[in-house]
């Protein structure tokens, strides 16, 4: 059966394109009201940015460029963006903007996971196995066909892969396409999922 063509995937956004922020504006103001008295409150568009720039790059929070504000703030920010469960409401956002668009390729999925370290402990910590016993988490992601990221969970290192993959499809932050006849859904696993959990 021919494959359908689909459309090349967008350029990498470095900072938040306009159209993106005005629908992040609801998010902002639906967890974050605006206050009649107090400080003033930081930029949050500014901060956003700064937030995907130390995630893309890889520097630290210090080292941000001055166009990003201060760094204390960014830093701040993304902690409690974290508690707030703002990133998984942005995450929704735009994956249900990309399914509306057809941008979500629900037909092929791959799961799987990677073991990081965890220099400062946590709650999901354990051995990890690839690293002397160190403490460390797994991350298990599912993605679509484009590698679009639709779940994620983190953790212990030391959880076999097999043991997250309910976990991690529950996660999906949108609701699921019903699978057709027409449109079938598959999931592509290794070989550490071929178990009776998996």
């Amino acid at each position: 059966m021919a494959r359908k063509s689909k459309t090349p995937p967008p350029d990498t956004i470095w900072e938040t394109p306009d159209d993106l922020w005005h629908a992040l504006e609801l998010i902002r103001d639906e967890h974050y009201p605006k206050k009649p008295t107090g400080r003033p409150r930081a930029n949050l568009r500014q901060v956003l940015d700064a937030i995907v720039f130390r995630m893309r790059s890889g520097c630290q929070c210090n080292k941000l460029r001055e166009r990003y504000g201060s760094d204390s703030t960014a830093h701040r920010r993304f902690q409690r963006f974290c508690q707030d469960g703002i990133f998984a409401s942005i995450w929704g956002l735009l994956v249900e903007t990309c399914d509306d668009l057809a941008g979500v390729y629900w037909d092929w999925q791959s799961a799987d996971g990677r073991l990081g370290k965890a220099r400062y402990g946590g709650k999901k910590v354990g051995k990890n196995p690839t690293a002397r016993g160190k403490p460390g988490t797994k991350t298990s992601l599912l993605v679509d066909e484009q590698s679009g990221p639709l779940g994620v969970v983190i953790d212990a290192a030391n959880v076999p892969d097999g043991k997250l993959l309910e976990a991690t499809i529950e996660a999906v932050v949108v609701e699921r396409p019903q699978p057709t006849a027409e449109s079938p859904q598959h999931v592509c696993l290794d070989k550490d999922y071929d178990n009776p959990t998996g």
